[in-house]
């Protein structure tokens, strides 16, 4: 079967076939108020709670977060700014019992992603999750395996599949405006000064730090391991390629109209500081999809770079696109330029925006999955790609790769690291079984 084709009926006519199977009586009808809960507050927390608090029909209800000081404070401003009082959690087990609430948007680290988003399908909620989707790989796939098991709504956070301008620009590669496309490159080059060197330290008061590591190994507590810091960790994060790369890689792939490749490697470091990061802050990363004759590479920078994409010296996050007749460049979420021929006069262009939440929240009432803009099939597979970067990157070696069973081929340390099998999830906060 031609892969492409094998991808769009993977993706596509399994989400059809699982909004066909939802349960009706779980649903929330076109009248109802639907009450969301937003799960991790501090960063962007704050933005889920702001995006479904301007939908119609959507209310907050509920904040949850682990670190108390964090948690109040968002509660507070939260009465401020919109006249009424929510429900505060600390654990999120006890806010999934809750059953006034209808949804879960969830901003945590990206070691609870995959966790939260398959207990909340377990507990007959919807989800939004933000980006990356898992972990590891494994953790991904268990939990598109519990959205389609418990006929749940599953929305990736990756937002530029809402950008009407993006939309435009898929079909137009769909339908040949730069010709054949055969190569996609993502970019992401922002300024990440050091995050210097903290030593242990007493756990701050009100900080639930137990909960916070939840399935992650025990470590003592650092500042460099907590608030934004974690991305740099291993045990908790997935460096720029996982952070903010998984936006640039998803629109590569969907651009390509590609799944998982077939060969991947990355190379890199982490230059000029010695600090606490363990992830590389440099890093250029290259799939290879040799039946379809295609290849993506993805380049992280953390410091002063060139102005590619048309954007300023030092930061840079975007795409591109080659063609046998062009290109396409993508300098931002919701805009695009063409410029065709050998001369790359200029073509096609657009800008516009788009609403993720709204997307979610009106296939929470449809239970149409398959009208989701990033369903968590395609969430999984662009996470999955930052994953076998790192993989790539951690073992020094070319991955093969089966892109149909997700597996490594004749490298067990690389699968191992992968799936993270070394972790032994802590109790109880077990990866849970979704088959």
């Amino acid at each position: 079967m031609n892969p492409d084709r094998r991808y769009f009926l993977k993706t596509t006519a399994g989400a059809v076939l699982a909004s066909n199977l939802v349960i009706r009586r779980s649903a929330v009808s076109a009248n109802d108020v639907i009450r969301a809960a937003v799960v991790g507050v501090r960063g962007r927390g704050g933005n889920h709670i702001s995006s479904l608090e301007r939908l119609d029909g959507v209310e907050v209800v509920a904040l949850c977060d682990v670190d108390e000081n964090v948690l109040n404070e968002q509660a507070g401003r939260f009465k401020e700014k919109y006249g009424r009082d929510v429900k505060k959690y600390v654990d999120y087990r006890e806010l999934l019992k809750d059953p006034g609430i209808d949804v879960v948007s969830i901003a945590t680290p990206n070691h609870w992603h995959s966790i939260m988003g398959i207990w909340a399908c377990q507990a007959g909620k919807d989800a939004y999750i933000e980006k990356p989707l898992s972990h590891n790989l494994l953790e991904g796939r268990k939990l598109v395996e519990a959205a389609r098991k418990y006929n749940r709504v599953v929305q990736h956070g990756t937002q530029i599949r809402s950008s009407k301008a993006v939309r435009e620009a898929i079909q137009m590669l769909r339908e040949g405006v730069i010709g054949e496309v055969y190569y996609a490159k993502g970019i992401c080059y922002k300024w990440r000064d050091t995050i210097g060197v903290k030593p242990p330290s007493d756990v701050p008061q009100g900080v639930h730090y137990d909960l916070w590591l939840g399935p992650a190994p025990e470590r003592p507590f650092t500042e460099n391991r907590f608030h934004y810091n974690w991305h740099w960790h291993w045990d908790y994060g997935n460096g720029d390629i996982g952070n903010q790369g998984v936006h640039q890689l998803d629109v590569a792939r969907w651009g390509l109209g590609v799944g998982l490749p077939s060969v991947a490697q990355s190379l890199g470091g982490h230059f000029m500081f010695q600090d606490d990061q363990e992830t590389p802050n440099t890093l250029v990363s290259t799939f290879k999809y040799p039946e379809e004759n295609k290849m993506m590479v993805f380049e992280v920078r953390h410091w002063i770079t060139n102005p590619e994409l048309g954007g300023e010296p030092g930061g840079v996050v975007g795409n591109l696109f080659l063609g046998s007749k062009g290109i396409m460049i993508m300098p931002s979420y919701t805009s695009y330029q063409v410029f065709l021929g050998r001369k790359l006069e200029p073509g096609p262009s657009g800008s516009e925006g788009g609403d993720h939440f709204q997307n979610f929240i009106d296939c929470v009432r449809s239970r149409k999955v398959d009208q989701l803009n990033a369903d968590v099939e395609e969430g999984h597979l662009s996470s999955a790609l930052a994953h076998l970067a790192n993989t790539a990157y951690r073992v020094e070696r070319t991955l093969k790769f089966d892109p149909v069973n997700e597996k490594i081929i004749g490298d067990p340390e690389a699968e191992q690291i992968l799936n993270d099998q070394d972790r032994k999830y802590r109790a109880p906060f077990s990866l849970p079984e979704t088959v």
